[in-house]
């Protein structure tokens, strides 16, 4: 067996939902045994993102004003973003948007690790399908950085694995929601 077959996430946690009218923001944390410098690499190399993020880029996100293509991963159809970095503090904050999403990456300073903060704006019926997805994608980020990749699952990849079924229901429950009918009945036939 594989480390990917081996691999099962464990409970959600660090995540928190705010709400501004409509607006709501998904703020998930994961306290990483690496330094804010190798999370920052792998937070903005495309080569690295290729491994364990949900879209893919054209070009590096290090540095303040960059124009970079982000590309959904395992998406239906192909969706293609163009943006700009907003803000690069390497290794502390960056910030750009991927499609309508804002994307704000914080990296602290951990005894020897770092803590990882991401704040995003998603859709009220899809957060705690987003904080599945993004919980998965930071399990497979703290593998890759630690030497034992199991590669990428993200994407109906992320949804067809029994964890991201738990995790998505354990996020509705921890944010008083209740969990989307995912994937959809009629697609279940």
């Amino acid at each position: 067996m594989t480390d990917r077959e081996h691999y099962a996430p464990g409970a959600a946690r660090g995540a928190q939902v705010r709400k501004d009218g409509e607006k709501w923001t998904l703020i998930l944390v994961r306290e990483l045994r690496h330094s804010r410098g190798k999370v920052w690499q792998a937070l903005t190399d495309p080569v690295h993102l290729r491994e364990w993020a949900p879209f893919d880029a054209d070009g590096n996100l290090a540095t303040i004003g960059t124009t970079v293509k982000l590309t959904t991963v395992g998406a239906p159809v192909a969706q293609v973003t163009e943006t700009t970095v907003t803000r690069a503090d390497a290794p502390e904050v960056l910030e750009y948007k991927w499609g309508r999403f804002d994307m704000r990456w914080e990296l602290e300073d951990l005894g020897g690790g770092t803590r990882l903060t991401l704040w995003t704006n998603i859709g009220h019926r899809f957060i705690s399908m987003g904080a599945a997805g993004w919980h998965i994608c930071f399990d497979v980020l703290d593998r890759l950085l630690s030497g034992t990749p199991i590669g990428r699952m993200v994407g109906p990849d992320a949804i067809k694995f029994g964890g991201w079924q738990r995790l998505n229901a354990e996020y509705a429950k921890q944010f008083g929601i209740d969990p989307p009918d995912w994937p959809p009945q009629a697609a279940r036939h």
